[in-house]
C-alpha cells in the first residue's frame, strides 16, 4: 500500500489499485496495470507539486484469482474486513494449508483483522482493468465505463465411482467417474448458453491415478457458473445442482459438491460512473457503458465504500489468462490521461 497525502493530513483517501498475482500461465497485464498506471501518474504529480484535498492510495492486492487455495479476492477481503478465516484452512495441492503457508512466510493469521480499512477513510475506490474481452477492440474504443460486476459461483466438484479393468467391465456394469463428470460438465454447457450474461466453466478436471486401461474411480472438477443478474446466476445453479444428483442415481456414483466461492453482482456507482464519462470524453474520445463478466478486487471493496472500473482495451481478440494477452502502450497513455482527469476533478 502507499500513500500520496493530501494538502492536509489525516485526509480521507480515494483509493485505487488492483491484483498482482495470476493464474498458471496467465497473462502479464491482468491486475498489474491497475497497480502501475496510478503510481506512474502518482509520480507526475510529485514532481509537479501537486496535491489534492485528498489522500491518493494505491494497493497491490495479493491473491486475486484464488489459485492456490481455491479462495478468491483474499488481499481486497482482508482490506474490506470481510476476510473468511474459515479459508485460511484450505490446503493447496501439497496439502498444505493456507495458515501453515502464512506462517512459513513470516505472516500471522490472527493479524488479519489489522488490514481492515475503516470506512469513514475511503471516499471511494477505483480501479483501473484490462477489459479482458473483445468488446472494446471490435468497436475500436480504448477505454469504457463498467457498469456492474457480474456474480459468480464456484464449485469443487468429487465423484466415487469404482475402478475396473478396461477390458472385463461391461458398459452397462460400469460406475465410470469421468463420464458422470463428463456429462455433469456437458451439462453446464447446455444449460448456460442461450441466455445473455450467463456462463459457465469446467476449469479443472483431474482423473487422480487415471490409466488408459483403468475404468476411472474417482473424478475431481471445478464449475463456475457467472451472471450479471444474480438471479439468473442462482436459476442456473440450482438447475445444475438438481442435475448432478439425479446424474450420480443414474450412474450409481457418490457425488459430493462443495462451494468454493459465492459473490453477489455487484454495481458500480453512478455517481462515480459520470465522473469516470466525463474524463473519457474530455480526452475527445467516445463513452462506452459496459458490464465485467471477470471479477475483481472491486467486488471485495464494495463492502466499505463505492467502486467504479476504467476498462482499457486488450489485442489478440480479448485473449486474457493466457501468455498472449496483450495491450498497447498508446491505450496504456490514453488510460493514465483518463484517470489523471478523473482524480483532479473528483467529487464526492
Amino acid at each position: 500500500i502507499g500513500r500520496y497525502e493530501a494538502i492536509t493530513a489525516d485526509a480521507p483517501a480515494l483509493v485505487t489499485g488492483s491484483h498482482f498475482d495470476s493464474v498458471r500461465n496467465g497473462g502479464k497485464y491482468d491486475g498489474n496495470l491497475g497497480i502501475l498506471l496510478p503510481i506512474a501518474c502518482i509520480q507526475q504529480w510529485h514532481k509537479a507539486g501537486k496535491r489534492f484535498p485528498f489522500a491518493l492510495e494505491v494497493i497491490g492486492f495479493a491473491e486475486e484469482e484464488g489459485v492456490r487455495f481455491k479462495a478468491t479476492l483474499l488481499g481486497s477481503r482482508a482490506a474490506a474486513g470481510t476476510f473468511d478465516m474459515a479459508v485460511l484452512d484450505n490446503l493447496d495441492d501439497a496439502g498444505l494449508s493456507m495458515r501453515e503457508v502464512m506462517a512459513a512466510s513470516g505472516f500471522h493469521a490472527v493479524g488479519l483483522a489489522k488490514a481492515a480499512y475503516a470506512p469513514e477513510s475511503v471516499l471511494a475506490f477505483v480501479e483501473v482493468h484490462i477489459e479482458q474481452g473483445p468488446i472494446l477492440l471490435n468497436e475500436q474504443l480504448p477505454v469504457g465505463v463498467v457498469t456492474a460486476i457480474s456474480g459468480a459461483s464456484r464449485f469443487m466438484v468429487e465423484i466415487d465411482g469404482l475402478a475396473g479393468h478396461a477390458g472385463t467391465v461391461p458398459m452397462e456394469m460400469r460406475r465410470d467417474a469421468a463420464m458422470a463428470a463428463a456429462e455433469i460438465g456437458l451439462l453446464i454447457e447446455r444449460r448456460c448458453q442461450g441466455t445473455p450474461g450467463l456462463v459457465g466453466t469446467v476449469g479443472m478436471f483431474n482423473v487422480p491415478n487415471g490409466a488408459a486401461n483403468v475404468v476411472p474411480g474417482k473424478a475431481l472438477f471445478s464449475i463456475d457458473i457467472r451472471a450479471g443478474d444474480d438471479t439468473i446466476r442462482q436459476a442456473a445453479v440450482a438447475d445444475v445442482r438438481a442435475e448432478i444428483e439425479r446424474i450420480g442415481h443414474r450412474r450409481n456414483v457418490t457425488i459430493k459438491t462443495r462451494q468454493t466461492h459465492d459473490a453477489v453482482s455487484v454495481p458500480c456507482a453512478p455517481w462515480l460512473q459520470q465522473q469516470l464519462a466525463k474524463a473519457i470524453a474530455s480526452s475527445n474520445l467516445p463513452v462506452r457503458h459496459l458490464p465485467s463478466g471477470a471479477g475483481h478486487d472491486a467486488m471485495a471493496m464494495a463492502a466499505i465504500t463505492d467502486v467504479a472500473m476504467l476498462f482499457v482495451r486488450c489485442g489478440n481478440g480479448g485473449i486474457s489468462h493466457h501468455p498472449d494477452e496483450i495491450m498497447t502502450a498508446e491505450d496504456a497513455a490514453l488510460a493514465a490521461q483518463v484517470f489523471t482527469h478523473f482524480v483532479e476533478q473528483f467529487k464526492k
